[in-house]
């Protein structure tokens, strides 16, 4: 009987290595056929359509290096553009490094809207439902406060809603982390793990159902017809919503060949599992079936596993070491040369570390449905947040 089970054991981690190495190698297709793309568009004229645009930013205290990723927003290489702040709180540390802005800019367009209301569970939503009533122009974009961007970054994500049937674009990124373990790891999972299941999203089903909160570019028209942003108020993965209900309208989700960067915050061990956790099971309410399904990209775990159950047998130790080099090449592809990560590198030692952790992550997601967002906490039902007493 137990010999049974073991060579049952060892026949799912064989599945499992198998399993993740296709995965692996269609991360590679999907990472060069980015590639390919973004060289072609490299070449496309980004004047073609420059609509006026109001840059939307929810604030909530500070991040890392907050103020030159605000600066950056103010140097853009675009003809006509407002920027506006939103923040629930009157006394938000944020609003310093707002005001600051204002002064080293007074020719630009920037504003600061302290939301009044709170009016559903993510207050992030609640702030950009309000903000909107100050916004001028049709075309809208998105992104969080701590995305730092480059001078062509406007010119280049709204060129793609030149074409009436894209609804939305959306932008992959790249971390810098502080210089804590926890910090470095969060910028390793998000070069190597995270932009890659978004690539492979992409290739697999012809294109993005989602959107990511590092840009989501839109036209206010669009907005309205999915019922504006309070109809997502109560919803965790509020990006996610935004993207899945305008793909619902027949219109494209376009991931843009542009790559911002966000600062990370100086995450102990103890912080990274618990911010992991959160955005675990937000896509697991979010994205049941394809999160489920992460189980099979779990390569490092299965050939460890078939190790174990071979008894380190020569040949599956041969197959740990096919499974790593799919996994370190797939690091390389994305956070390389995709997302131009310059600190990946030195960091790269650590990956069979993250993946490890990751497996514990994905296994303790589904051990509960409480998370943790900017101090409060929340019981996640079908994707919404239903605030917890404290």
């Amino acid at each position: 009987m137990m010999h049974f089970i073991l060579r049952t054991f060892q026949f799912v981690a064989i599945l499992g290595c198998l399993a993740s190495s296709a995965y692996y190698l269609i991360c590679l297709w999907s990472a060069a056929a980015f590639l390919r793309r973004r060289h072609a568009l490299g070449r496309k004229d980004t004047s073609v359509l420059l609509p006026p645009v109001s840059i939307l930013k929810p604030l909530k205290g500070t991040d890392p290096d907050i103020y030159e990723s605000f600066r950056s927003h103010c140097l853009q290489d675009y003809p006509e553009y407002e920027i506006i702040f939103g923040v629930s709180d009157p006394a938000d540390p944020a609003i310093a490094s707002v005001e600051q802005l204002q002064r080293e800019f007074p020719s630009r367009a920037i504003r600061l809207v302290v939301s009044q209301n709170q009016l559903g569970a993510n207050v992030k939503v609640s702030n950009l439902e309000q903000m909107l009533q100050a916004a001028r122009y049709q075309h809208l974009v998105v992104n969080d406060s701590d995305i730092r961007v480059e001078r062509n970054y406007l010119r280049r994500v709204l060129l793609p809603l030149a074409d009436e049937h894209v609804g939305m674009v959306t932008c992959l990124y790249r971390g810098v982390a502080a210089s804590t373990f926890g910090s470095r790891l969060e910028a390793l999972g998000i070069s190597t793990d995270f932009c890659a299941g978004v690539l492979v999203a992409r290739q697999l089903e012809g294109g993005l159902r989602f959107g990511l909160g590092s840009t989501l570019a839109f036209r206010r028209s669009d907005l309205e017809r999915i019922g504006g942003f309070h109809s997502i108020v109560d919803y965790l993965a509020d990006d996610y919503e935004l993207g899945r209900r305008i793909a619902a309208l027949g219109m494209q989700v376009v991931l843009s060949e542009v790559v911002v960067e966000t600062h990370l915050p100086a995450y102990d061990l103890r912080g990274f599992v618990a911010h992991q956790l959160r955005w675990a099971r937000g896509v697991r309410d979010a994205r049941t079936g394809g999160y489920i399904g992460l189980v099979s990209t779990y390569g490092l775990m299965w050939a460890l596993l078939n190790l174990i159950a071979a008894h380190a047998a020569p040949w599956s130790w041969a197959l740990l070491g096919a499974i790593g080099l799919l996994r370190f090449a797939v690091a390389l592809a994305v956070g390389k040369f995709v997302l131009q990560d310059d600190h990946l590198l030195k960091n790269l030692w650590l990956l069979p570390v993250r993946d490890l952790i990751a497996v514990a992550v994905w296994i303790a997601s589904f051990t509960g449905h409480t998370v943790t967002w900017r101090g409060d906490r929340f019981e996640l039902e079908n994707g919404r947040l239903i605030r917890i007493a404290p």
